[in-house]
């Protein structure tokens, strides 16, 4: 009996018995995906630290100027702590190509500012995030950029879960300072996503803009939607709404991909006619 309890310690010494502790209870936010289409103004309500690469392609409707316009930007947004976020979320290089006007190449504007997650429950699978961007005009105006004298966005987005079904929704105005140069327009979007895995979680949305006031800078009914403030001069009371499908794809713990595609639903379309959104989202 002595020598089994002397080899048995002498095993145990060797071969120390391993423990695993208890695995770490699965988030709700962790099948959530952030928005693919109208990156501008649709806002993530979550807090998370990244950088997204995006790609558009833009075709402009037939009946306004006809052609299309490629635009490649990078997003930033950076956690300050669970509830506070600086972001980054409009710059970027715009090519235009068109029959009606000049081919043009230029700089977006750039426009920064803060979201903080006021309530964030997850006892119920909810989070509501309220936040503030500037624009600032520092693109070239051969883009339709670099007009007036800046722009804000007051907004509020927020998330509801159901284990991996998910509606996330936004609400904004957008008021520049200089109100003959560029008009003020309420956004607003809603996306549905179910995660049927962490390789696939399809979603649809809607995306709309109401134009609230007319400016003085050009004579069009119908405003530029998100990436161009046009400061039309009749386009007051004007919606515009899109509609899309599209997906996330989890590739990697660094790295998700995501795609959407949209078309316009209102009438006149103006420079929406559809969009293909692509982009990579790098979490840090």
């Amino acid at each position: 009996m002595k020598n089994r309890i002397i080899t048995a310690l002498l095993l145990t010494a060797a071969f120390p018995v391993i423990t695993t502790s208890p695995l770490q209870a699965e988030s709700w936010k962790d099948s959530a995906i952030s928005p693919v289409a109208n990156p501008l103004f649709f806002e993530s309500p979550l807090i998370q630290s990244e950088a997204r690469p995006i790609f558009i392609y833009h075709n402009f409707d037939d009946k306004f100027i006809g052609g299309f316009a490629r635009v490649y930007a990078v997003q930033l947004r950076w956690a300050v702590t669970e509830r506070l976020a600086i972001i980054a979320t409009k710059d970027g290089y715009i090519q235009t190509r068109s029959d009606a006007l000049p081919s043009e190449d230029g700089w977006a504007d750039i426009g920064a500012g803060l979201k903080y997650a006021l309530i964030d429950k997850p006892e119920d699978q909810f989070i509501l995030t309220p936040g503030l961007k500037f624009e600032l005009p520092s693109g070239n105006e051969r883009v339709f950029q670099g007009n007036g004298d800046g722009e804000f966005d007051f907004f509020v987005s927020s998330m509801k879960g159901w284990d991996k079904f998910h509606v996330t929704g936004s609400l904004g105005a957008r008021v520049p300072i200089d109100m003959d140069a560029e008009t003020a327009s309420l956004h607003y979007s809603v996306q549905l996503d179910y995660q049927t895995c962490k390789y696939f979680t399809p979603l649809v949305t809607l995306n709309g803009f109401t134009t609230l006031t007319e400016g003085n800078a050009q004579p069009f009914d119908v405003e530029g939607y998100d990436l161009i403030n046009f400061g039309a001069s009749d386009a007051g009371g004007r919606t515009q709404i899109t509609a899309g499908v599209g997906f996330r794809s989890q590739v990697w713990k660094h790295l998700d991909l995501g795609f959407a595609y949209e078309v316009g639903v209102t009438s006149p379309k103006g420079l929406f006619d559809d969009r293909f959104t692509f982009d990579a989202r790098i979490p840090f």
